[in-house]
């Protein structure tokens, strides 16, 4: 499967290191997202909020439906002024026998990101995001991470609850889940050549199986049996083979379910959230109105460093509106972070950025 190849924003990084050969390739940091239905606002929002703050080229993969493509580039194109990223289109595939299956699985093409590890076969390490994520730090930090990977870790993810009292697998799962509380699939950081590489254990057969090979019996067993889909099988997996996930704080994946029953992410009570993920459609409704604010300041900014420095004091307007909401209440903590790289990347002379 060949994707749609656009050297937008990156071309520069290519000329100066095809002809000095005392010079040393930057390291381009993998960001895929899946894209269907009527994700593509959501989805391109989030892509600005990788591009505002990162400070390493960004290769995007974007996963979407046909109909969305043009859509895409017409977009990404006109951000070609950057020269910050490259990005890459592919359409949506899944194994032929079970395509259909596949797809319809929890939410539209949502299970494609389990195939990304074949499809990618070139790609090192990457960054799996849902539609809804919002980067409110660079993305060299939590792909930084992945030096922190011990010899045995493969990918990374957030837990899907702090509190077990309002923990969803360990009240209802009806299969296998990591840990106390299982794992939240929407920010995965993968080291994609240790995924193909390795041998997983499993409660199907006592021979070990590669990922290519488990996914479709993982999911003949369990289909009458998980809810969140593709989130469900990652669990499973990662229940059987716990050395190869590393489990980073919630704050790399702050939800409503951290903040509206009461405060229950202590790691970004202290530093701040780092990634926002607006799921139970939080951006599009009332319902949360901090997550929403938060979404709306980053997808009407442009790309104009004045424009990106002053959203911040309209924006803190903005959620001090929203203290009547358990989440509102705890606002600062929506924008302690999202200050701080506001300032470390628009703040400083150039030469200190």
């Amino acid at each position: 499967m060949l994707p749609s190849d656009v050297c937008g924003m990156n071309c520069f990084w290519e000329a100066a290191f095809r002809y000095d050969p005392k010079v040393q390739p930057v390291e381009r940091m993998h960001l895929a997202v899946v894209a269907c239905g009527e994700r593509l606002e959501e989805t391109i929002t989030m892509l600005k909020s990788a591009i505002i703050f990162s400070i390493k080229p960004l290769q995007f993969h974007i996963f979407a439906e046909d109909q969305l493509h043009d859509s895409f580039k017409g977009i990404l194109d006109s951000w070609s002024f950057l020269q910050t990223f490259n990005y890459s289109l592919y359409p949506i595939s899944f194994p032929s026998e079970n395509a259909v299956e596949w797809k319809k699985l929890f939410k539209p093409c949502a299970s494609q990101r389990l195939f990304l590890p074949l499809i990618l076969k070139e790609v090192d390490s990457l960054l799996y995001v849902d539609t809804d994520i919002l980067f409110l730090r660079p993305v060299d930090d939590i792909w930084s991470l992945l030096k922190k990977f011990n010899s045995t870790q493969i990918a990374a993810m957030a837990p899907e609850h702090e509190e077990p009292r309002i923990g969803w697998y360990n009240r209802f799962a009806r299969h296998p889940y990591y840990g106390k509380t299982g794992v939240n699939s929407g920010v995965m950081l993968m080291n994609m050549t240790r995924i193909r590489r390795k041998y997983f254990k499993n409660d199907m057969t006592i021979v070990r199986m590669r990922w290519g090979d488990i996914l479709m019996p993982l999911l003949k067993k369990y289909k009458l049996n998980i809810t969140w889909g593709d989130q469900d099988l990652l669990n499973i997996i990662f229940f059987h083979n716990p050395e190869s996930l590393f489990v980073f704080p919630c704050q790399w994946n702050y939800r409503p379910d951290h903040c509206i029953y009461g405060s229950n992410c202590q790691e970004a009570e202290e530093e701040g959230i780092f990634i926002l993920h607006g799921n139970r459609g939080v951006y599009h409704d009332d319902k949360q109105p901090a997550f929403r604010a938060i979404y709306e300041a980053l997808r009407n900014c442009s790309f104009e460093d004045d424009h990106i420095r002053s959203l911040l004091k309209p924006l803190e307007l903005e959620l001090q509106k929203t203290v009547h909401t358990y989440c509102g209440k705890i606002y600062k903590i929506f924008i302690k972070r999202l200050t701080k790289s506001i300032q470390d990347r628009y703040d400083r002379p150039p030469k200190e950025r």
